[in-house]
């Protein structure tokens, strides 16, 4: 029995038992009233509901009452075991061990599919993140946005939506002028300008863009001509750059927005006229205004300022409109903690338009990353000069541990990130523990099918012993983590599950046996535990995959 077949017969018991109550046939059954959990004490069950507790008093009734009645439909199920009531109204479940075991062999023939659901079928989701200016490579706070990005789009994909990975590429505005002055500067030999960027990577793409471009910079008779070269063609070598690195990163992009785009094709003015004719726009004084204090901004905000020159934040609102008449049902913005402030004039540009907060317009905020090795912050990069980058990380510990490490942990928080820690081939080391374990259902597999073992007796009613009945309720909790992955935006939350996948497996090997020892025969168990091992295999791949981790075979 799956957790979603469970779940339908848990709803049809409890659809019944309110139907028979006064106004309980006009209550919904939501997820969140069906989802189950696994008991403290397994003695008391392999899951657990509240959802009497949840409806008893909405039809009158008491909660053991209602509890009762769903319980006596549930013991109708032939894969369920036993019901019982306990405490105010909690419904503990013990499923056959033939259909818990069962699972197992469902999870072989799922495959790479298993864990996939339908909670977002039918949402176009744009997701965009990094979106780095490509003033220099990307640092640490970028390259936790990436890792996070790339793994939530994956999670959402999963969970049945539509996904366009988008990249902002912002190519307009004082700091790509900063960015040209600083590439002239380094070309003519001189220091870098106040308000310019430093680092090693400046005078590199100088020198790059001077060696391919030479008769450019020659027809180029003005200081300002000899910028334009530099903004054009340094801008086409950073972000070049930005875009391999990302690329190694496992990270790639379906879309490359141009900022300039929504000044050049009319999304600015079309975005104007829209609100104006809702009413949510206002001139004062010669500039144009946004009433964004009407949908709880603090203040109003300037659109089109009096010199006829739009502001930064008329290219977001002609960006969003953008995306919505691209027909996405919701924009995700993935941004950095500096833009903490900015979400108030986001979310009251979008209700302006008419959408709902929180829901065609979704924005998440990455807090800080720190890198620390010998037990000291690490703070410097020679390339970029003032700060660490992507590339860096990447070189310290690898692509897999530097994925799983900014992924694991939720992006409110601040993480600290122990290179030390990361390198090391240790179960304090969570990649190297999630990793090592799918290694060893991979050994497992070669070791059984050099004995003859493979999966042809399965038998599910010979997985009886404590720690197969604990994997089996750790594999059959995957989809659910997906899915709740998918809706919370936080994707850290597979990256735990794994963890805790990797030591309920690590039990169990460590108690049962695949092949049988010496002599003994090779019985129905050893091919049911056969099966097992690839069901964990295949759900620590697929975890993995979700990610942007390798599962490799052999470590």
């Amino acid at each position: 029995m799956t957790d979603a077949t469970l779940t339908s017969t848990l709803a049809a018991a409890t659809r019944t038992a309110l139907d028979r109550r006064d106004g309980g046939a006009e209550l919904q059954i939501g997820d969140d009233d069906l989802k189950l959990e696994r008991p403290r004490n397994r003695d008391h069950g392999d899951w657990a509901s509240n959802i009497a507790m949840r409806f008893a008093k909405r039809v009158g009734t008491n909660p053991r009452e209602l509890a009762n009645e769903i319980a006596e439909a549930l013991r109708a199920e032939p894969s369920v075991k036993a019901v019982e009531v306990a405490g105010p109204g909690f419904i503990n479940i013990t499923l056959d061990e033939a259909a818990a075991g069962a699972l197992a062999l469902e999870i072989v023939e799922a495959g790479e599919k298993f864990g996939n659901g339908a909670q977002l079928a039918g949402r176009n989701i744009n997701l965009e993140f990094v979106s780095a200016n490509p003033t220099g490579p990307i640092h640490l706070g970028g390259a936790r946005w990436a890792a996070v990005g790339d793994s939530l789009a994956r999670v959402l994909r999963a969970a049945g939506a539509e996904v366009t990975r988008e990249y902002y590429f912002n190519d307009h505005g004082a700091q790509i002028d900063r960015f040209a002055n600083s590439l002239l500067a380094a070309h003519l030999g001189e220091p870098t300008p106040e308000d310019g960027y430093g680092g090693d990577y400046i005078h590199e793409i100088a020198a790059e863009v001077a060696a391919a471009h030479p008769e450019a910079l020659a027809a180029a008779e003005t200081r300002e001509a000899q910028q334009e070269v530099f903004r054009k063609y340094g801008v086409e070598q950073m972000f070049g750059e930005i875009k391999q690195k990302l690329h190694e990163f496992r990270v790639d992009f379906d879309v490359f927005f141009h900022e300039d785009s929504v000044h050049e094709d009319g999304s600015v003015e079309r975005a104007v006229e829209r609100l104006r004719a809702l009413g949510n726009i206002f001139d004062d004084e010669g500039a144009v205004w946004l009433r964004s204090t009407d949908f709880g901004d603090d203040k109003d905000r300037v659109i089109i300022r009096s010199n006829g020159e739009p502001t930064y934040f008329a290219g977001d609102i002609g960006y969003y409109l953008n995306k919505r008449d691209r027909g996405f049902d919701e924009c995700l913005y993935m941004l950095g903690a500096d833009h903490h402030g900015y979400v108030g004039r986001m979310m009251a540009m979008a209700q302006a338009f008419g959408d709902t907060a929180n829901e065609h317009m979704q924005i998440l905020i990455g807090q800080m990353v720190n890198l620390v090795r010998d037990g000291q912050p690490v703070r410097m990069s020679k390339r970029a000069g003032t700060i660490v980058t992507l590339d860096d990380l990447m070189d310290a510990v690898g692509v897999d541990a530097a994925r799983y490490a900014l992924v694991r942990s939720s992006t409110n928080s601040t993480i600290d990130i122990d290179l030390d820690l990361l390198v090391s081939r240790t179960n304090d080391n969570p990649v190297y523990y999630v990793q090592y374990a799918h290694a060893r259902t991979r050994a497992v597999n070669r070791n059984a099918s050099e004995h003859g073992i493979d999966g042809a007796n399965f038998d599910p009613a010979t997985l009886t012993h404590e720690t197969e009945n604990e994997l089996l309720g750790q594999l059959r909790e995957f989809p659910r983590i997906v899915g709740i992955a998918a809706l919370e935006r936080e994707p850290h939350r597979v990256a735990r599950y794994l963890e805790d996948l990797a030591a309920a497996y690590n039990r169990w090997y460590d108690n049962c046996r695949v092949i049988p020892q010496g002599d003994d025969p090779v019985e129905a168990v050893h091919s049911s535990r056969y099966v097992l091992n690839e069901a964990a295999s295949q759900v620590l791949r697929n975890g993995l995959t979700l990610v942007g981790v390798d599962a490799p075979e052999r470590m």
